[in-house]
């Protein structure tokens, strides 16, 4: 089948699932977005730990940040060496791992977008753990615009 044909037939496929094919520009920009969240999410998951362990024991250890992520101490060096080069981070030896003020910052917006994906699926009757586990992957891919309509939601819901 050629290109012209194959184009047809998706079309057609979409059509009738019910669906209109986004123009090219549109669907070619869904697709960018999505790449650019997939880049940041390790970024901001690592940055909102280690702000949730300071916070919480007054330290974020290599091997802290390994356990809780379910990685090896390896791939946590490796991407702490990518922290440090992006300035979000810095690493004293024997006293673990502190966020600079832009990390700091990162944290305190990823943990304000993970609190409102979070509040929104149990104001719309997500149970506690599927909603916890659902709103580590969704609050990377929500954009502003949707995650203000969250947070109306949840505000005009009356939902802390």
């Amino acid at each position: 089948m050629g290109r012209g044909a194959a184009d047809k037939a998706n079309a057609a496929e979409a059509a009738e699932a019910g669906g209109q094919l986004a123009d090219v520009e549109s669907q070619a920009e869904s697709f960018r977005r999505a790449r650019r969240a997939r880049r940041s999410e390790l970024v901001d998951d690592y940055v909102e730990l280690i702000a949730d362990l300071i916070a919480d024991g007054g330290e974020a250890r290599q091997v802290d940040i390994a356990a809780r992520l379910g990685v090896a101490q390896p791939t946590v060096a490796k991407m702490l060496k990518r922290l440090t080069e992006e300035g979000l981070v810095t690493q004293r030896p024997y006293r673990g791992v502190f966020l600079t003020a832009e990390g700091q910052d990162l944290a305190d917006r990823s943990r304000r977008r993970h609190h409102i994906v979070e509040s929104f699926l149990l104001a719309v009757g997500v149970d506690p753990e599927h909603a916890r586990l659902d709103t580590e992957g969704i609050e990377h891919h929500v954009s502003d615009a949707t995650l203000a309509v969250f947070a109306r939601f949840v505000k005009e819901a009356g939902k802390p």
